[in-house]
């Protein structure tokens, strides 16, 4: 139901997101999901990763300031209007969405989308009663 997402701050200079991502890659760390929000100064990386807490550590080590939170992994039908459903149930129950962003399972038909909102329990108790599927953690680390 719920993944941990790693937020890393990240200087906005040339070059910087591909010091983290080698960071990661020197660790065996495998991408599975990312975005990235920026402003003048700063970024911050969200990243979905095979091992998140090897992850941490070794952004740490390389100073990177990090922080580790608990998202929605919600799993879809790769069709159209699927995610909007999603959009709906959780509006309709006045649920605000942070942010979110997905990615596609190649040869699986299913999208997945991860999910920032104000209350991960009510958001989930109100997308389940719906009959939302989540994808467990598990398949999203190995995928």
């Amino acid at each position: 139901m719920t993944v941990q997402q790693i937020s890393v701050f990240v200087e906005n200079r040339q070059g910087k997101l591909v010091e983290v991502l080698e960071t990661l890659s020197a660790r065996n760390i495998d991408l599975r999901a990312l975005s990235i929000a920026d402003t003048s100064d700063f970024g911050i990386l969200r990243l979905i990763v095979n091992k998140p807490e090897e992850a941490v550590k070794a952004l740490a080590e390389a100073d990177y300031v990090t922080s580790v939170t608990d998202v929605l992994a919600v799993s879809l039908d790769d069709t159209p209007g699927s995610l909007a459903r999603v959009l709906r149930i959780l509006a309709d129950a006045a649920i605000s969405v942070e942010y979110l962003y997905a990615f596609v399972a190649h040869g699986k038909g299913k999208a997945y989308v991860i999910l920032r909102v104000e209350d991960n329990e009510k958001a989930a108790a109100v997308l389940q009663k719906k009959g939302i599927a989540f994808a467990d953690s598990k398949d999203i680390y190995t995928m």
